[in-house]
């Protein structure tokens, strides 16, 4: 469990910066020049992920239950999979009107994701993952609205081109997933 931890913090606190550190980041930024900043960036967030997914497996080895959720809460992260995939290009899809309306669709996926998650699966090593991310989400949020209230960040309304592509996108993503790669990567067929 200590390597899961060891990487959440990691690759979290990385990505919680701007939420507790947004002037020394742009100082940073400033000093060292922002693609060498993003190496930086990149390389410790690619550690951090590599030992969430080396201490998950690793805890997955030696469960924990905490509870037995009720299978329609399976059928319910089903859906929220659904949501949270199409959230995720919703986040880079030009013109859509997911963006323009939410603002922030790719924090709002990692926290449908994570609740989702932790509604279907019971097990410690799944509520110490999923919850960090849930948590750590619900802030990131919140911050990034109030960065854009404090900037005056307007978005663009979007349009019915980029909103379909981003919608498709995501539910292609869903059945790749659903389907195939969750049960390819994590060993778990959802669909059972």
């Amino acid at each position: 469990m200590s390597v899961l931890i060891l990487g959440l913090i990691l690759f979290i606190g990385l990505h919680s910066i701007r939420i507790v550190a947004d002037d020394w980041r742009t100082r940073q930024i400033e000093r060292i020049g922002l693609n060498r900043w993003k190496a930086i960036y990149s390389i410790l967030a690619a550690v951090g992920l590599v030992l969430i997914i080396v201490g998950f497996a690793m805890a997955r080895r030696h469960p924990v239950l905490l509870y037995v959720p009720p299978m329609w809460l399976r059928h319910l992260n089903g859906l929220l999979m659904l949501i949270a995939l199409i959230l995720f290009p919703a986040a880079r899809v030009p013109n859509n009107m997911i963006k323009a309306k939410l603002h922030h669709p790719q924090v709002l996926a990692v926290k449908t994701w994570a609740f989702g998650h932790l509604l279907a699966n019971g097990m410690l090593h799944d509520v110490v993952l999923f919850g960090a991310f849930l948590l750590w989400a619900i802030v990131l949020f919140a911050a990034s609205r109030r960065r854009d209230r404090r900037l005056g960040t307007v978005y663009p309304p979007g349009g019915v081109k980029g909103t379909v592509i981003a919608v498709v996108a995501g539910i292609m993503l869903w059945v790749l997933f659903a389907f195939w790669l969750h049960s390819l990567l994590f060993g778990v067929n959802p669909m059972a």
